[in-house]
């Protein structure tokens, strides 16, 4: 009898557990769904403004850097406010490192993430991970076959699960005031159409591209349960629909279209830039409306701004009443390697206008149409 009723309450807590788990599980993914909704909310009122690590560092009027001041951001020093998108990136994570590629603490970004949501922000995260059959290469240590050999090799499945188990985990910590885990877009493996990274184009084949990205979202949602996030698929340059969706996923296992793209040598290379930027956000719009995703331009900029009226009279036209979700601009990095103005940078008159249109939206524009 008394073995009964042990194993009676060993099954009521097992059958308990499990549906408190289920009960988790569809709370988060019915946030997660709120957040996509609000997404396609905001982009029918117009375009997120984004920076990737607005919040870490940035530049002084001298063009010296300042690193870690709390609150303190670079478009926020020349708008009075902040970009209503602030990027992230998890290199390094993967090593059990303190700080990321990019010298920021972890423990910040953790923090960082945590106040941009409880400001009325959204955050996005890249992951330029090391190579799980070499950990001691990096991102861009071009490795043929890696993802061949990545799945034909045991040892290296386990470490690269593991390196999923920490990021899951990291991502379970980001939780707001109600204990929430808070929805991210995540936006693995971009660039893809391009040969720099392990995962590039010359890397592997479209079928290997394929697989690691499925594995990588059936693992973290269904072995980890992980349901907040959002996936964007994000090229480099392409010239046709054929060649955009060459290396896709499947509407299953993507969220969000967008592309990466920097303009180089301006003025010379302006008309050039606007054509094909034109033609790119075209086809990416036409293929998010077919099939009911987001869209965004996913990484862009013009290092160290060197046109000073360059948000007015290329960025703006370009995606007036597009209907993207978001831009984002890469990071505030150098002296030499900066892609918004600072106090004092000779395009700080013209982002002001820029920043003014109401098509263009920052921190308190989507606050406002949150409530």
């Amino acid at each position: 009898m008394i073995k009964i009723i042990l194993l009676i309450g060993i099954i009521f807590s097992y059958l308990m557990s499990v549906g408190q788990s289920d009960s988790s599980k569809r709370k988060e993914v019915r946030e997660t769904e709120k957040f996509y909704k609000n997404l396609q909310k905001i982009s029918r009122k117009g375009t997120m403004f984004g920076q990737q690590d607005a919040l870490a560092y940035g530049l002084n009027a001298d063009g010296s850097r300042w690193i870690g001041e709390k609150n303190r951001c670079d478009v926020k020093s020349v708008t009075g406010d902040y970009p209503a998108v602030i990027g992230f990136d998890l290199g390094h994570l993967e090593l059990d490192s303190t700080k990321n590629l990019d010298g920021v603490p972890f423990i910040d970004i953790q923090q960082l993430i945590i106040e941009t949501n409880k400001r009325g922000g959204i955050v996005t995260i890249s992951w330029h991970l090391n190579n799980p059959l070499n950990p001691a290469k990096s991102t861009w240590d071009k490795q043929d076959s890696t993802i061949k050999n990545l799945f034909s090799n045991k040892e290296a499945v386990e470490l690269y699960n593991s390196w999923l188990d920490k990021f899951s985990s990291f991502l379970k910590s980001l939780k707001d005031k109600n204990g929430k885990i808070i929805p991210i877009i995540f936006r693995p493996f971009h660039e893809h159409t391009g040969s720099w990274f392990w995962w590039g184009a010359n890397q592997c084949t479209t079928s290997e591209y394929i697989a690691l990205w499925q594995y990588t979202v059936n693992y973290l949602k269904n072995d980890k349960g992980l349901n907040s996030l959002i996936f964007a698929y994000s090229t480099d340059v392409f010239e046709s629909e054929q060649s955009y969706l060459e290396r896709y996923p499947g509407d299953k296992y993507v969220d969000l279209l967008g592309f990466d793209y920097y303009q180089r040598n301006a003025p010379a290379s302006n008309e050039d830039f606007v054509k094909n930027m034109n033609q790119m956000i075209d086809l990416v719009k036409r293929l998010a409306i077919e099939k009911n995703k987001l869209s965004a331009i996913t990484e862009m900029g013009l290092e160290k701004i060197t046109e000073s009226n360059w948000w007015t009279n290329i960025v703006f036209p370009l995606i007036k009443n597009q209907g993207l979700c978001y831009i984002l601009l890469w990071r505030n990095g150098r002296p030499d390697h900066y892609y918004t103005p600072f106090k004092g940078h000779k395009s700080e008159h013209d982002f002001i206008k820029f920043y003014q249109q109401p098509e263009i939206l920052f921190l308190n524009d989507i606050k406002k149409l949150k409530r």
